[in-house]
């Protein structure tokens, strides 16, 4: 499938790759359904592209690149809406995925959302953006620049 982007232009998708928020996002309750890829000029980068606004884009980072010893926490009812076990941790990389939306701000340096992750079920391509329930985790954690410099 060909996708109409805003940033990117025509982006060629396969949609078994795409992955799905039963729920949508906070403040894009719309938005469904996203694309996660990477570009050739931002090694590492992910981009959330969504496939309902072609206007909406998100910049993410797997949450283990930023902080290699990073605990994920899922409410039960993010749990049940992945579909998992109640009750039990899910593994980063083997059972989900997990990475931090990028807040890039002219005149600011760049910072990451470690405290609400997007959580992606590996098996079924299901998502939320898990809100902790602690604080062990800011919204806005600093990054270093190379972390996120595209040549």
């Amino acid at each position: 499938m060909i996708l109409s982007t805003t940033r990117f232009g025509r982006l060629p998708v396969d949609e078994t790759q795409s992955i799905e928020f039963p729920e949508g996002l906070p403040g894009f309750e719309d938005c469904r359904r996203f694309v996660p890829f990477e570009h050739a000029e931002c090694a590492g980068l992910i981009f959330l592209q969504s496939m309902d606004r072609p206007d909406l884009c998100f910049l993410t980072l797997p949450v283990r690149s930023l902080r290699p010893d990073y605990r994920l926490l899922l409410s039960p009812e993010d749990s049940e809406l992945l579909g998992l076990e109640g009750g039990r941790t899910p593994q980063i990389g083997a059972e989900v995925a997990a990475m931090a939306i990028l807040s890039v701000r002219e005149g600011h340096p760049p910072t990451a959302n470690l405290l609400s992750p997007i959580v992606v079920r590996v098996a079924t391509g299901r998502a939320v953006q898990a809100v902790r329930p602690d604080k062990r985790y800011g919204c806005r954690e600093p990054l270093a620049p190379e972390e996120t410099a595209c040549s």
